[in-house]
């Protein structure tokens, strides 16, 4: 019988493999290491191989992309409702493949290994950036009791230790402790300064970069993160479908005649959605000052439901925007608003 779909249920060295024929007939199902997985991968006709979007999902899929599979990863939320019996490795292959088989899947795309090294420094650049504060902010709990409190922001922060360091007054323990904290601090800063340059070099050499940056309140991190994950966003059908993957729209109940809407639904990639909000907030804060169409849709929206539901709304604009221009690769224009048509009317 010949396998036409491979389903494979990833773990770090042991991977349970399913084979089935195009009329749903169980040829093996049987537990490989890495080095067996690979051989199977290379000696088996092109098939389709179907894998859940989860720990080292990418790499598997890239080595079956190499052999001449057609590879598909499926979102691991969707394969949970198709598990069967107890949770094992074994189940959990066919609940794979019985997921892949569904009409209404949506399939991640694969990454490359130049995506993951952009996605890498933004995972290790939102590391350091706790890092930071939680160093900043332990010292300033701990320098209380010793009569010390600091205004906020890191250069407040930065000035205040150099002096009680620089104290020769202060007991010798107390400097000692507060000069490791603030080697370690500016460390951590070198690294987030390193890490900031790269990502703007970066994307700045693409044309898909320079289209992002174009756009109102979207910067280097946003831009970066944007092209890493989603690419030029051929995977979605239209920005509806993006502004739904990421999370921003409202999230919804309903059952019979009744209907609710709740807040927004925070599905997708988190670290994305919150970059894109992050960005919005800086559109929202300075809309007052403009007078383009969609400042003046931000101004009126803000006067009717407030700053925090004006910046989610804005964020949820933004990713569609983004999506738009990326299809007709084009940059952003501003938009002539209501107000400067009838000032140039009236001229």
């Amino acid at each position: 019988m010949k396998v036409t779909t491979i389903a494979i249920d990833l773990a770090k060295n042991v991977f349970q493999v399913l084979g089935m024929t195009a009329d749903a007939k169980k040829v093996y199902n049987k537990r490989l290491n890495r080095n067996q997985l690979k051989e199977l991968l290379c000696n088996t006709p092109a098939c389709t191989v179907v894998m859940e979007a989860c720990y080292s999902s990418h790499y598997w899929g890239r080595v079956g992309l190499q052999f001449g599979h057609n590879v598909k990863l499926i979102p691991a939320q969707h394969v949970t409702p198709f598990v069967r019996g107890n949770k094992n490795d074994s189940n959990d292959a066919l609940a794979i493949f019985e997921a892949s088989s569904r009409p209404n899947i949506r399939f991640v795309p694969i990454k490359s290994e130049a995506q993951q090294e952009v996605l890498m420094m933004h995972r290790i650049r939102d590391r350091l950036i706790k890092q930071r504060i939680a160093c900043t902010n332990q010292i300033r709990g701990l320098l209380v009791d010793f009569g010390f409190v600091f205004p906020q922001g890191f250069t407040a922060f930065e000035q205040n230790i150099w002096d009680i360091i620089n104290d020769s007054e202060q007991r010798p323990l107390l400097r000692y402790l507060l000069n490791q904290v603030y080697d370690e601090y500016l460390q951590i800063t070198k690294q987030l300064k390193d890490l900031n340059k790269l990502i703007k070099q970066k994307v700045e050499q693409t044309e898909t970069g320079q289209i992002l940056l174009s756009i109102p309140g979207i910067g280097h991190v946003i831009a970066s993160a944007f092209e890493a994950c989603i690419d030029k966003g051929q995977a979605f059908n239209g920005p509806k479908e993006l502004a739904v993957w990421l999370g921003l729209t409202p999230r919804q109940y309903a059952s019979g005649n009744k209907s609710q809407i709740y807040g927004i639904t925070k599905r997708g990639d988190s670290y994305l959605r919150k970059q894109l909000i992050h960005g919005a907030r800086t559109v929202v804060s300075h809309a007052h000052k403009k007078d383009d169409a969609l400042n003046q849709w931000i101004t009126q929206l803000k006067a009717r439901i407030g700053f925090n539901k004006t910046a989610v709304a804005t964020a949820h604009k933004l990713a569609r925007l983004m999506w738009i221009l990326l299809k007709k690769q084009t940059r952003y224009q501003a938009q002539i608003g209501q107000t400067a048509e009838i000032i140039l009317c009236v001229r």
